[in-house]
């Protein structure tokens, strides 16, 4: 029996972090940057966890507005809220 058209097909979800493409950001950005040996790892996980700061705040936002839906304006307010708070 062929699959549906109507059921999406997603990808897997990738458990490890793009080691070789985040090394190769840093060496064209900043190739006098020297990094210890998992300092790539340190920045992949701060990233994930922007996202989820990111995620979780945009959510809480729709819900403040009676949204059912995420907007980009929901991800905007939240973006600025988590980077004022990310200064210090």
């Amino acid at each position: 029996m062929p699959p549906s058209t109507t059921v999406s097909r997603r990808r897997p979800v990738k458990r490890k972090a793009p080691r070789g493409f985040l090394k190769g950001v840093f060496k064209r950005q900043k190739p006098h940057l020297r990094l210890v040996s998992r300092g790539d790892l340190l920045v992949h996980l701060n990233c994930l966890l922007f996202v989820q700061r990111l995620a979780e705040e945009s959510r809480t936002n729709a819900c403040e507005k009676k949204c059912g839906i995420i907007s980009k304006d929901h991800i905007l307010a939240a973006a600025k809220v988590i980077l004022k708070k990310s200064k210090g």
